[in-house]
């Protein structure tokens, strides 16, 4: 056998053997016979890479990077004879520390590497550190040796989407889940049967990306409790699967577990899109801690002030400076690693208007991360979802650099589905507009470029929506600053739980309009979890730091809330059942194929005139079903009929009369009391009378003219 040349050695340091290494790829990669350690800094002097044995306080070694084994602003050398599975490793940077001149560095502190797989610290979810640890967070090494068999991407179409926003821990962690690893990636195998009945095809969970739950300074001012990061929008690598939401996480098989997840979703047709937070790290302002980024090189990281202190777009103390060649390939290697290595399908981008600003924080026309990603080789079938909007008040919803690719939260249908919900003014236009699929906003992207939602983490749940006038925030020890004052909600009569049966069955009611109204619209529609069971957070509209209850889903609530579960799983199935609802294309409002209706038609209490005036709260349309012929791969479909009354007194609309011996059928009718509220699609029942269909207050009726 002839040994390879680059397997020889060339340096000795201690009981070491070294070489010069490859710049390229960033991170600790395996290489024949060894590791290849490569970190980038602009304006560090020197670097030493420090070794642990595994769970170990003090080094094992520390290794200078020569001269020589420098290239460019890329420290590279390979270690050989490494026992992989059992060391761990960070890095001391040395060079100026000037924080007026944006420079922190500091040889004393082992920084982690931001290229790291996976991550030491937090395995167990919430264990206490040990505070004299040199280094509480260390890279691992991971062997890729998954055995994926057949599994990729599933591709699923974007218009036949139906999204689950889901937290990993809260979405198991109850007692009453049933689960053998509550709060786990194994958990949420478990409960894929209950994803399957319910209906949906993606899941988009909450950070997964490894961060500090431990981080909060707060305190639960009833319980004296200290408060945890439970959402986990604070991230300390980005390569790296939250080890703490692994059963095996302790054992070092966080990536295998998430990994399984994924392909038993995939087997089972449900997509997994992750929330990825690129625009602020959880090293904080001035007073947090170094944990990478901030002392491998704080310049090119961050967003800097003349002054040297953070630029802070985020809300959270810092902002990443996205746009910095460097940080920009971090970002996109990043995504190409999740997609390549866990066959993730899409990504959410928290604050992502972020990921548009340039060094000094000023909106770019042309954004170079947002193209790069737009157009990446790699990312080509990834579904890219933007949150458009940051805390220092850039809003871009309908406006965010798409390049053809971007869909977007649709943060104004939400408000106009809010406030339509609870009978305000002025507000039928714009629903209009959003049933269409918002095609004020994306007319050359199409309805897919809007993810519809009513609810998601952010803000209060269904429940609450229809059950607190205001936030309720005390628990999270910020005095009840923190959190949303907008909320667009209201009690109907009492704040919060209360045991009279007019104000309980209106709200139940509002619950079924706000489902059965985001299911027949265009676009994507987005869930948030719990609401198809009514979870409630009690009115808080913040949760984030809520290790507790309030976010923990109690699963007796599927039964005591069976109706409302029952309501939400026939609505996705009618959607599914309909591609008249799924379009890829904008409605046009015309008759396009000589069917005698257009694609879609407006009424009001009269057939054909319907009341756009400001103090209106009625409306419906009608889904001509043959026009969803015209869309690739689609047949003809049922005519659809829904009616929209949110006035507080009944109404009677005049039906459109139908053709070819249709007769209209009704599917779902929230003002009557389950189970009359909702059929199973295909079992709809006719109506008696074809020409008139008497609406109750505040409630939604769909038909199928079939």
């Amino acid at each position: 056998m002839i040994n390879r040349i680059d397997v020889y050695p060339t340096h000795r340091h201690g009981e070491h053997w070294l070489r010069a290494g490859r710049p390229y790829p960033f991170g600790a990669s395996i290489v024949p016979g060894g590791v290849n350690f490569a970190v980038f800094s602009r304006h560090a002097t020197s670097c030493t890479l420090v070794l642990f044995r595994r769970g170990e306080r003090e080094p094992m070694a520390e290794i200078p990077f020569l001269d020589a084994f420098r290239i460019g602003n890329v420290w590279a050398m390979v270690v050989f004879g490494l026992e992989i599975e059992e060391i761990e490793y960070g890095y001391r940077m040395d060079g100026p520390h000037r924080p007026h001149a944006g420079h922190r560095f500091n040889p004393d502190v082992v920084l982690l590497d931001p290229y790291a797989r996976a991550i030491t610290g937090r395995t167990r979810w919430a264990e206490p550190h040990d505070a004299a640890d040199p280094a509480p967070f260390r890279g691992r090494i991971l062997l890729d040796d998954f055995d994926w068999q057949d599994d990729r991407q599933l591709e699923i179409p974007a218009e036949d989407l139906i999204i689950y926003e889901m937290h990993v821990r809260g979405f198991t962690r109850h007692a009453s889940s049933g689960v053998k690893f509550p709060g786990t990636y194994a958990a949420i195998r478990e409960k894929i049967p209950y994803l399957l009945e319910l209906g949906v095809n993606a899941v988009e969970l909450m950070p997964i990306q490894e961060f500090d739950e431990l981080e909060s300074d707060f305190h639960n001012p009833y319980t004296g409790q200290k408060l945890r990061n439970f959402w986990g929008y604070s991230t300390v690598g980005f390569f790296a699967p939250k080890a703490g939401y692994a059963a095996t996480g302790a054992l070092g098989m966080e990536a295998d577990e998430l990994k399984a997840l994924v392909k038993l979703l995939h087997r089972h047709g449900i997509e997994i899109i992750l929330d990825v937070v690129f625009n602020h790290t959880a090293e904080g302002s001035e007073k947090g801690p170094t944990i990478s980024f901030r002392g491998l090189d704080n310049r090119t990281y961050y967003m800097l002030r003349p002054d040297g202190s953070y630029q802070n777009f985020s809300g959270t103390g810092n902002t990443l400076n996205c746009n910095n060649p460097v940080v920009r390939n971090l970002v996109l290697d990043a995504l190409r690693y999740w997609v390549s290595e866990y066959h993730i399908d899409g990504f959410r981008f928290d604050l992502a208007s972020i990921l548009g600003r340039d060094a000094e924080g000023h909106p770019l026309a042309n954004p170079p991360l947002l193209e790069l990603l737009a157009h990446d080789p790699v990312l080509g079938k990834t579904k890219l979802i933007a949150e458009a909007w940051d805390a220092g008040g850039l809003y871009q919803v309908g406006s965010f650099p798409a390049y053809g690719r971007w869909a977007e939260w649709n943060g104004r249908y939400r408000d106009t589905l809010r406030r339509f919900l609870k009978g305000d003014m002025d507000q039928i236009q714009e629903v209009a507009q959003a049933v269409k699929g918002s095609p004020h906003m994306y007319l050359e992207r199409g309805p897919t470029a809007s993810i519809n939602f009513i609810t998601c983490h952010d803000g209060f749940t269904l429940n609450d929506l229809v059950s607190y006038a205001e936030k309720h925030n005390l628990a999270n020890g910020e005095q009840g600053r923190d959190g949303a004052n907008d909320n667009h909600s209201w009690n109907w009569g009492h704040e919060g739980p209360t045991d009279d049966p007019a104000i309980v069955t209106l709200r139940r009611r509002l619950m079924r309009n706000a489902i059965a109204m985001l299911m027949v619209s265009q676009g994507v529609p987005m869930l948030l979890m719990g609401d198809e069971m009514a979870h409630t957070t009690h009115g808080n509209n913040n949760t984030y730091a809520q290790d507790n209850d309030l976010n923990w889903i109690d699963w007796e609530q599927v039964k005591a809330n069976a109706d409302l579960f029952r309501f939400v799983r026939q609505c996705i199935a009618f959607r599914k059942a309909h591609p008249a609802l799924r379009r890829r294309y904008h409605l046009h409002e015309r008759d396009l194929i000589d069917s005698g209706y257009p694609d879609i038609s407006w009424h009001g209490l009269r057939e054909g005139r319907p009341d756009w005036s400001s103090h209106s709260r009625t409306l419906a349309f009608m889904l001509c079903g043959m026009h969803a012929a015209l869309l690739p791969g689609r047949t003809a479909d049922d005519h659809i009929y829904v009616a929209l009354n949110m006035h507080w007194e009944p109404h009677n609309f005049e039906l459109p009369r139908l053709r070819d011996g249709r007769r209209w059928l009704l599917f779902a009718d929230t003002f009557r009391a389950s189970p009359d509220d909702i059929c199973a699609p295909g079992a709809e029942r006719p109506l008696r009378t074809q020409r008139n269909l008497p609406v109750g207050p505040r409630s939604v009726v769909i038909l199928v003219g079939r």
